[in-house]
């Protein structure tokens, strides 16, 4: 997020994501080092493990109902088997569609 509070976007997008049924047990926060002049760390990545069953659509779907709920303008990085690209949830007219292009071409990359 741009000229907001990122810390605060990641935790409600951590907790939407959470609240989803079908991502149950698949979303971890992932906290940075605590680096010698700060206080504690804070979120850096919200790790979802996608496999087989329909997670990725489902993130996917997620995502794009999240952003849509969001009035700051917001990037996302997303990295899967080594694929990584960025979202700029003001730019992007579908994001659902972006994302799951993503995660397939990381399913093809494993075959």
């Amino acid at each position: 997020m741009r000229d907001g509070d990122e810390i605060g976007e990641l935790a409600a997008l951590a907790r939407w994501l959470r609240a989803e049924r079908e991502l149950e047990g698949t979303v971890q926060v992932v906290r940075g080092d605590i680096a010698a002049t700060e206080l504690g760390s804070g979120l850096d990545v919200i790790s979802v493990a996608v496999g087989s069953g329909g997670v990725g659509v489902a993130l996917a779907q997620s995502l794009s109902a999240w952003l849509r709920t969001r009035r700051a303008d917001i990037k996302m990085t997303f990295t899967a088997n080594g694929h990584t690209i960025e979202i700029d949830a003001q730019r992007v007219k579908d994001p659902a569609s972006l994302i799951t292009q993503v995660l397939s071409s990381a399913d093809d990359t494993r075959n």
